[in-house]
């Protein structure tokens, strides 16, 4: 049975820059996430948004001779015309400049103050201004960050700190008995290594910088943009009171890029300990895009833009292409031969020929109606079963949030039914009127295999989803996914509507 209530967010996302496809790959995953969830009856509540406090929102404003309000306004606008245009169903968008948002950080600020989590000190070290984290003299690299490979800057001033360190012991035994807490298997043993090697205070307020949230127990001190930005996931829910939060927290599943994994995994648990709050369910840390074998970098001009691809080749294929083409949580290469490669392969050649060919057959052999099945054989008994078999791994990977194998699911079933058109061969049993029945069958299993495989990509592809279910005369589809996915629930009788086939081949 489903849950009652699932929460799945986003990271939200810098505004120094326009959406690229690293945002894109996160979003469209949690969309996915969110859409099945819904499918199966459950009460979602996705959450998207955007970061615009610090040095690299302050500075990026200042190169373009904008406030950073105009230019996170400016770059908001771009992120949610993309959302919409990649049919991303968020319910709320986070943005920390909002009033609603800044009341929580400083109520945050507040309680672990009074907590006595909070000592006030002197920083001095190093800061990369582009990821917004401290450094390490040994975490430089020919003085860089080892991450973005930004110059990193001295920095010396007054901080409040945040006593991180406290909560090494409490963070190792959570983890200890949550090993599926941070995912994959990779990046939870990244963590606990670095935890049980020790943890440091955290300077955990900024005074050389305005463009940040004050404190309200001494607004001579900002928050720092982590503490600020990790906020968003119990702000927008109206924490401490608000009817969303007694009703969503804690997330079920927290998207994130492996570069923010600190941040979420080791920073996030603390201050919510601290709090005396309950941890989220599931931190899930996928990979990176590279395109051509490259980093994609604004150094190098190479980020991939995600309205250009979808203008060229469609939003359906490249939510596709995005969560088949790699596992989730490794690293994968982009590149538009690929992609094609993937429409013409999967898409074209699978399942909008299998789809195509079907309603071509019902339309010749039973008068454009789906017919009744007799008694199935036992090849029909056996696309029956694997029917079933794809809906239990759907949902297994799902809750594994492993895309790809899912959609390796998807795509093995749509196998098997091609190949039972070839094993069954309609046309011949067509000819013969003493197997009327058995093509009867025949047509029938391959539209109920079409019709549960639309139920199955519609979070996937929602679009192409529902013209599959448009060209077989069904409606959207709806909860619960459990019941609807049942074998035999296409009603015998119904006139199919064959359009132009879903998936044209692309020239490579």
């Amino acid at each position: 049975m489903p849950a009652a209530s699932f929460y799945v967010t986003t990271p939200i996302y810098y505004v120094n820059d326009f959406p690229h496809i690293g945002h894109s790959y996160t979003t469209i995953a949690a969309d996915v996430l969110a859409r099945y969830h819904r499918l199966r009856g459950a009460d979602v509540h996705f959450l998207t948004g955007t970061d615009e406090h610090g040095v690299k929102i302050y500075r990026a404003a200042q190169a373009s001779g904008e406030t950073p309000i105009q230019l996170a306004d400016r770059v908001v606008e771009r992120s949610k015309l993309l959302w919409q245009r990649l049919e991303i169903t968020n319910d709320d968008f986070i943005r920390t400049t909002q009033q609603r948002h800044q009341r929580v950080v400083q109520l945050v600020f507040q309680k672990l103050h009074a907590a006595g989590a909070l000592w006030l000190g002197d920083y001095s070290g190093w800061y990369c201004a582009s990821c917004e984290k401290f450094l390490a003299e040994n975490d430089l690299t020919e003085g860089c960050c080892p991450d973005c490979g930004t110059k990193a800057e001295m920095a010396a001033e007054k901080t409040y700190f945040f006593k991180m360190s406290a909560y090494r012991e409490r963070l190792l035994k959570f983890l200890d008995e949550n090993p599926g807490f941070v995912r994959p298997q990779a990046r939870f043993n990244e963590v606990y290594s670095r935890v049980k090697d020790g943890l440091n205070d955290l300077s955990a307020t900024r005074t050389s910088l305005e463009w940040a949230v004050p404190l309200p127990f001494d607004p001579a001190h900002r928050a720092y943009v982590w503490i600020d930005a990790l906020t968003n996931y119990i702000s927008a829910l109206g924490y401490p009171d608000g009817e969303l939060y007694r009703k969503y927290w804690p997330a079920d599943v927290q998207l994130i890029g492996k570069d923010i994994l600190w941040f979420h995994a080791v920073i996030w648990p603390c201050l919510l300990m601290a709090l005396d709050l309950p941890l989220p369910r599931t931190l899930f840390a996928h990979g990176w895009w590279t395109n051509r074998g490259e980093k994609m970098s604004k150094s190098k001009a190479n980020f991939v833009d995600p309205v250009a691809v979808t203008e060229k080749y469609g939003v359906d294929a490249y939510r596709y292409f995005l969560l088949r083409e790699m596992p989730f949580g490794q690293d994968g290469d982009f590149s538009e031969t690929a992609l094609v490669r993937r429409v013409n392969n999967d898409l074209a050649n699978d399942l909008g020929n299998l789809l195509h060919r079907t309603l071509t057959m019902i339309e010749k052999y039973s008068g454009g109606a789906v017919p009744a099945p007799a008694e199935a054989d036992a090849s029909a008994q056996a696309l029956r079963a694997l029917a079933a078999e794809t809906v239990a791994e759907v949902d297994s990977q799902i809750a594994d949030v492993q895309f790809s194998r899912a959609l390796e699911a998807v795509w093995h079933l749509v196998g098997v039914a091609n190949r039972y058109v070839e094993t069954s061969k309609p046309w011949v049993l067509a000819s013969a009127e003493t197997r009327r029945a058995e093509l009867d069958t025949v047509l029938y299993s391959l539209t109920e295999v079409l019709r549960i495989v639309s139920l199955l990509l519609y979070p996937f592809m929602p679009t192409k989803a529902a013209a599959m279910r448009s060209q077989l005369s069904l409606g959207p589809p709806e909860p619960p996914l459990d019941e609807r996915a049942q074998w035999g629930r296409f009603k015998p009788g119904t006139s199919i509507a064959k359009g132009k086939p879903l998936f044209p081949k692309i020239e490579e």
